[in-house]
């Protein structure tokens, strides 16, 4: 059992080779794992140029903006993605080009192997005090607006500004939450088998 403060601007950024970005990595499974080896991996990238995703086959994606607007041509059509709008999922080899809007975007990327994980991504705005049943193996909070406090089972409590994130690993029982004009994102990792 873990719980993990993660601040964005903390962690170390690894600049993309085609210079469109930049990639912070918030955690990822098991921890010493590639990108060619992960379970799952959870991270921030600032993109600022147009260009194609990665392919990652085998690997359920969801992604959602913390900031700026982003562009997405895909098979099916267009899709916009808004800061603190709703996620959007795809599988990972599903070929989509990218196009920031009106500067660079903060992203939020959740990624796990579709045969032994299946995940959630979901935009929650918080105003007062609110419980969460939601239970996961990994359960992650990121703050983009606000101020977010979460009380676990066990009584420990977490303040959580813009651009910090609460990861809890095997962590039992219902969250207490209470956000003051609080906007963040909840991502849930749970085991097939």
């Amino acid at each position: 059992m873990t719980a993990q403060l993660i601040d964005l601007d903390r962690l170390p950024a690894s600049p993309w080779k085609n210079g469109g970005g930049s990639t912070r990595q918030l955690a990822i499974h098991p921890p010493q794992a590639s990108l060619d080896d992960f379970v799952w991996r959870i991270s921030c990238a600032r993109v600022s140029g147009a260009g194609p995703f990665s392919a990652f086959p085998g690997i359920q994606r969801s992604l959602a903006l913390l900031e700026g607007e982003l562009l997405l041509q895909r098979q099916s059509g267009i899709t916009t993605l808004c800061a603190g709008g709703e996620a959007l999922d795809f599988p990972g080899e599903e070929p989509i080009s990218a196009t920031p809007l009106a500067g660079e975007v903060l992203d939020l990327n959740l990624m796990s192997r579709r045969d032994e994980w299946q995940q959630e991504l979901s935009s929650w705005l918080l105003h007062g005090e609110m419980p969460l049943a939601e239970l996961a193996e990994v359960r992650l909070l990121l703050c983009s607006a606000g101020l977010l406090r979460v009380r676990l089972q066990d009584g420990r409590t977490f303040s959580l500004h813009p651009r910090q994130a609460l990861l809890l690993n095997d962590e039992p029982g219902e969250l207490h939450l209470h956000g003051q004009q609080a906007h963040c994102y909840l991502g849930l990792l749970r085991r097939l088998s």
